[in-house]
């Protein structure tokens, strides 16, 4: 909130956003609240992405947010999701680990309130359970973790009754939000979203550091060196220089980025028949990978898509081996593997009824989070910030950096911006 509300017209903030969960972070009241965030903070520059999957739980999604969150690394994550407690903490905990982004969680929404005459038993104990997360073990999540809570049962119950409403009066069906429970979660969900300069300073403030060039670090005998502790570590373009710019060779401990195997992304696979679902819900490997593009190709399939078989493709390493639904499947590289609980076409039959060809193919990337070689953007408002992401996802500990010019001339690079997870996983 600081980045937003101390951007100006001259120094606009770049302010990366992430809605992340299932359905009910889908609905439309996310983009009520980034319109709020636009108009209060008009010279913020925001990057928002809504990457939310509906129908999927703690306990699936924490497999697809290995593509979708964590390399993400926002700035700001709003998040909520259903399902159970140990794997909602699991992925607050990744996040926690794996980026310095601040956390905005918020509690479930009311869509039934016993009468105390003849309720359903299920029904009664659902909603305690809802009562108890929302309002205890969030805010005990929130705390143990250093995230924002906003706790929006008690104030939708308020409304419900200051309003004489039933729940379904702000719902579509048993638990999605129409218009009204749209405008209501927004309504609740803003106020948590402000700038306060005179909360204390904690140590979750200080995960990101801004080493400007030529005080802070210098180039000294040819060459910038900057030791530093972190998983991320970014160049900020000079906006103001107007000479000739060159590029530079990055090190990392000595080494390319591009030969540490952690530090490349797999994106989310494309979805499935009929649902926006992701057709495999997580692809990982056990070789190190290379960047390229990937397919796997249905070449057997039943009605239901309870068994077929596959053939995988990368666009650098070619085919790659052929597979079955019901076994582990590990490519002739190793830059493939594919648990059987990951693939995803027969839950979307059996949601659909939409049967997969033979034929259907399911593609996604390998790409890098990192630069060999530091290359000066093109400079198209000077207002603006211009980061160069040169390595991201390093182990959270110290490291030496090292940018040498190509040639001779001028790397025009204003600031060196390192990201500090404050969670160091355990060995």
């Amino acid at each position: 909130m600081g980045l937003l509300a101390t951007s100006t017209p001259t120094e606009r903030h770049q302010v990366r956003i992430l809605f992340y969960g299932q359905s009910i972070t889908q609905q439309d009241w996310w983009q009520d609240v980034v319109q709020d965030l636009k108009k209060r903070f008009p010279d913020a520059d925001l990057i928002v992405e809504n990457r939310a999957i509906g129908g999927f739980a703690s306990s699936i999604l924490i497999r697809p947010s290995e593509h979708d969150l964590y390399p993400f690394y926002p700035d700001l994550l709003i998040f909520h999701v259903y399902g159970g407690e140990e794997d909602y903490e699991a992925i607050i905990a990744n996040v926690r680990r794996r980026t310095t982004s601040e956390i905005l969680l918020h509690s479930d929404h009311i869509t039934w309130i016993p009468t105390g005459k003849n309720d359903n038993e299920n029904e009664v104990k659902g909603y305690e359970w809802h009562n108890t997360h929302s309002t205890k073990w969030l805010p005990e999540l929130a705390n143990k973790y250093g995230c924002e809570i906003a706790e929006i049962r008690t104030p939708w119950r308020r409304y419900l009754t200051d309003n004489r409403l039933q729940p379904k009066q702000l719902l579509s069906d048993s638990i999605h939000l129409n218009t009204w429970g749209n405008f209501l979660l927004a309504a609740l969900i803003k106020p948590y979203l402000r700038y306060n300069p005179s909360s204390p300073q904690t140590a979750q403030q200080n995960l990101v550091k801004t080493y400007t060039v030529g005080t802070d670090v210098k180039w000294q005998n040819g060459k910038l060196v900057l030791e530093f502790e972190g998983n991320r570590i970014d160049a900020i373009a000079d906006r103001s220089f107007n000479g000739k710019a060159i590029s530079a060779k990055i090190a990392i401990d000595g080494k390319k980025p591009s030969e540490f195997p952690e530090l490349y992304s797999i994106t989310r696979p494309s979805i499935t028949l009929g649902v926006g679902w992701p057709a495999i819900i997580q692809v990982s490997n056990q070789k190190p990978l290379i960047v390229e593009d990937w397919k796997a190709t249905i070449t057997e399939i039943n009605s239901d898509a309870t068994k077929f078989k596959f053939d995988v493709v990368g666009s650098q390493t070619g085919y790659d081996g052929s597979g079955t639904n019901d076994k582990m499947f590990v490519s002739k590289s190793g830059r493939v593997a594919i648990e059987p609980r990951n693939w995803w076409l027969q839950n979307a039959y059996e949601y659909s009824k939409k049967p997969t060809p033979k034929g259907f193919e399911i593609s996604w990337q390998v790409k890098p989070m990192f630069v060999d070689s530091y290359i000066p953007p093109q400079i198209a408002d000077s207002s603006r910030e211009y980061p160069t992401t040169l390595a991201q996802n390093l182990s959270n500990s110290k490291h030496i950096l090292e940018i040498v010019p190509e040639t001779d001339g001028t790397v025009p690079i204003q600031a060196i911006r390192v990201y500090r997870p404050p969670y160091i996983p355990a060995p």
